[in-house]
């Protein structure tokens, strides 16, 4: 039926990840080539999230773009994916009756054939349904050479933050089998993959069965995948305080593949915040971990998350905030204001404080953050650093671009051989966030 599919893509790594695993199902089941053209498209994929504030209304604005192609060429396909697909369901039909699928992430695995169906039934095809892991038995591996690459080792979400839509859109915290993660990890370094990152809503809750029945926790994981030989660099994101156990913390000291950072978001600096969000842990309690883990890596570069302008949130516990991020000097962070999301209990709070408040607070954050990062990076200068050089400067082709493992950019030459290699360098300029090579380091 279709011969191109373009995905669009919002929201976090697991959704790129996740977009990834679409493609590749539609390049095996429906013998569908992926275009960066959406007017070149005959099958048009919205993988979405919906974790910011009127995440819906950009989806329909996109929607009603892609109506007009449709109406020019019938015989297009639109697709919404992800976590808004999960959130609205039947909903996105009834507003956009243009829409032929909606699937929601549990379920991508299906694509090909809800396609199937739409063109036998001739009506809109809707599965939004949790089948816990059952995806990860569906997906193709892909085949595509490269140095880096994601993998999904659980889904979903049991923390149930009040401002958090995550556990209603992708469902609770599902553990992938052990030997499964390992063996797809194995697969893709036939492809030259030499650094994984591994994802998940909350990563270090991992909890797998193991063949022999018994369960595998986050930091046995890491143990193993460390054995790859293949495998040179390891990355894990996103984790929850809650979960960063001491043989995790650990893991740190002990697996010398894994990258020396670390995101922890914290969210706020304010104990009565982080209670009134459900977060389950005091902002000394959050503290605690962090001198664990710098404790057992002293160079460890800690990011983190925070959300500003939660309802009520009063100055002094802003200034919390302010501290506990002067505090731990955390390196390049984001942050975001507070945004109510459809049916968590965060949403129905009244709030008091004006907007205007908020923004300034986020501003003064935010550029407290940046003075840190930018102090981190000037640190460096004259460091040695593990970097992967991975990709060309789009904007300069005589420079070969690469992360550290606090994500620098390092510039090397493009004719240095580097490509796809991990080296040790000698940083010899600093800008904001990227690092220029003085030597290398045999």
């Amino acid at each position: 039926m279709t011969n191109k599919y373009y995905i669009k893509t919002f929201g976090c790594q697991m959704n790129e990840y996740d977009s990834e695993k679409i493609g590749s199902v539609l390049d095996k089941k429906s013998h569908l080539t992926e275009t960066s053209a959406p007017e070149d498209a005959d099958l048009i994929i919205l993988n979405t999230c919906s974790i910011r504030e009127k995440a819906e209304v950009k989806v329909f604005s996109d929607l009603g773009r892609f109506r007009e192609l449709k109406e020019k060429k019938p015989g297009l396909r639109i697709a919404v994916g992800g976590c808004v697909a999960s959130q609205e369901g039947e909903n996105i039909i009834k507003r956009a009756p243009y829409v032929d699928l909606v699937f929601g992430p549990q379920s991508l695995h299906r694509v090909s054939e809800l396609l199937d169906k739409r063109e036998v039934s001739g009506k809109p095809q809707i599965d939004i349904t949790f089948p816990e892991i059952e995806k990860f038995d569906h997906l193709p591996i892909i085949n595509k050479n490269r140095v880096s690459a994601s993998i999904s080792i659980m889904e979903g979400c049991s923390k149930y933050c009040s401002f958090c839509v995550v556990p209603f859109t992708r469902g609770e915290e599902i553990s992938r089998p052990l030997e499964g993660i390992l063996n797809e990890i194995v697969r893709l370094t036939f492809n030259g993959v030499s650094e994984i990152i591994l994802l998940g809503q909350n990563v270090n809750a991992y909890r797998g069965v193991m063949d022999n029945g018994d369960i595998a926790d986050f930091s046995l994981l890491l143990e193993y995948v460390a054995e790859i030989k293949e495998i040179k660099r390891i990355r894990f994101t996103t984790n929850h305080p809650n979960e960063m156990t001491d043989s995790l913390i650990d893991c740190f000291r002990s697996i010398d593949k894994l990258a020396k950072t670390i995101h922890l978001p914290i969210q706020s600096g304010s104990d009565r915040i982080l209670s009134a969000m459900k977060r389950n842990y005091t902002a000394l309690e959050y503290k605690s971990i962090i001198r664990k883990i710098r404790k057992v890596c002293p160079e460890i570069s800690l990011t983190s998350d925070f959300i500003i302008g939660f309802p009520n949130e009063t100055d002094k516990e802003f200034e919390s905030t302010i501290k506990i991020m002067k505090d731990l000097e955390f390196d390049y962070s984001f942050s975001f204001l507070y945004s109510p999301r459809p049916g968590t209990p965060a949403s129905y709070l009244q709030d008091n404080i004006p907007n205007k408040i908020k923004q300034q607070r986020l501003e003064e954050l935010q550029k407290l953050n940046v003075s840190q990062g930018k102090k981190y990076t000037e640190l460096m200068k004259g460091t040695n650093q593990r970097v992967l050089f991975d990709h060309y400067s789009k904007k300069n082709k005589g420079v070969l671009l690469g992360k550290t493992d606090n994500n620098r950019i390092v510039e090397a030459s493009s004719d240095s051989g580097l490509l796809n290699k991990f080296v040790n360098v000698k940083v010899a300029k600093t800008d904001t966030k990227n690092l220029q090579v003085e030597s290398l380091i045999s």
